[in-house]
């Protein structure tokens, strides 16, 4: 199996990793969120509540979400959790456009401020959020370990970091119509409504690549992380991620 890192969503020598899922999500941004919700058949929606359900109850004063592309994440946070601040962060300038527009419609610019940014290098100290959160953002990491690295520097100590990523149904027949559906029939429909050839096969293949549940699991405990559990919704087409520093 490949390495996440090898994974690019153009096959190009030219350009790393990071600056080519920029320039894909700049590309696809129009299209974002009307695709996520047409071809996971409005799904996405619900795994959110779900992931986001798994912090209440927590402290949630300052919260980061990185990666956080359209801020649907950070906007249902900012709605569900006893927020004061959240910060969201991505490379794509575009995709953060369409955000702050949603973030306005919703009212909540005193509590919710997006910035372009570098996950893999975040720009807070040590030890300064309560809670960070990522939806479907550390498959696209150039340097995953490293990214995951800086989201645990800047995490407090017993502080809960959640992660939302597709992972790879296990159970037969659903694992075969998810490579059939996710390989051949979501490239097509993402190619004609964004016009982009690769975006959506590059998402295959990045899921294909990712070290999903235990694997996953251990790449935290590893960076030092502790009570680590996975949890798998839709039959294992999505899991979330919990642990603590």
């Amino acid at each position: 199996m490949a390495d996440i890192k090898d994974i690019t969503p153009y096959n190009s020598d030219e350009n790393s990793k990071k600056s080519q899922v920029q320039g894909m999500f700049d590309k696809i941004a129009p299209n974002y969120d009307f695709l996520n919700r047409f071809l996971t058949l409005g799904i996405d929606v619900t795994w959110r509540k779900k992931a986001i359900a798994q912090l209440k109850g927590l402290p949630a004063d300052k919260v980061l979400d990185v990666a956080t592309g359209t801020a649907d994440l950070a906007i249902e946070e900012a709605h569900k959790l006893p927020v004061k601040s959240i910060i969201g962060m991505d490379l794509s300038p575009q995709m953060l456009s369409i955000g702050e527009t949603k973030v306005k419609k919703d009212g909540l610019q005193n509590v919710i401020s997006l910035e372009t940014g570098d996950s893999e290098n975040l720009r807070f100290s040590d030890d300064e959020f309560d809670i960070i959160t990522a939806g479907f953002g550390v498959r696209n990491f150039e340097n995953l370990e490293k990214g995951l690295k800086e989201m645990y520097r800047v995490l407090k100590p017993g502080g809960t970091m959640m992660i939302l990523e597709f992972s790879k149904p296990r159970v037969f027949p659903l694992k075969q119509l998810f490579n059939i559906y996710f390989s051949s029939i979501l490239p097509l429909i993402g190619k004609l409504k964004s016009k982009d050839n690769r975006a959506y096969k590059y998402l295959y293949e990045s899921v294909q690549a990712f070290p999903d549940y235990d694997d996953f699991t251990n790449i935290l405990k590893n960076i030092g992380f502790k009570n680590t559990k996975w949890k798998a919704l839709s039959f294992g087409i999505c899991s979330i991620y919990t642990a603590q520093k």
